[in-house]
């Protein structure tokens, strides 16, 4: 199975090298209706974004959201930090953030 068969192949006439386009992620503004909880052992991002959103392919909000105390790449949340969580009144509007920033998206060479 390829790895990349998911992600979208940009090629144009001027230029028709194989390109893959780049994910934007938006800025995610704090919220005097945000959550802060403690990160226990055991939480990952999906598992918090499946409670909180009913949704955990939502993680990337919370993983964005604290970015000072995420591991990059990682799903799992360090124990013991205070983390944020969006207030899911404004998931749809990062959502939509993210969609715009992401919609004819040809950046990216690889």
């Amino acid at each position: 199975m390829n790895r990349y068969q998911s992600i979208p192949v940009v090629k144009t006439e001027s230029n028709p090298k194989r390109r893959y386009t780049v994910t934007r992620y938006p800025s995610i503004p704090r919220s005097n209706s945000d959550l802060y909880v403690y990160v226990t052992r055991g939480d990952r991002y999906d598992l918090l974004a499946f409670s909180s959103y009913g949704d955990p392919s939502l993680w990337w909000v919370i993983a964005l959201a604290n970015t000072n105390s995420t591991i990059p790449d990682s799903l799992y949340p360090n124990p013991g930090d205070q983390i944020r969580i969006p207030s899911p009144s404004n998931v749809s509007s990062i959502v939509s953030s993210y969609e715009a920033l992401n919609r004819n998206n040809s950046l990216g060479v690889i």
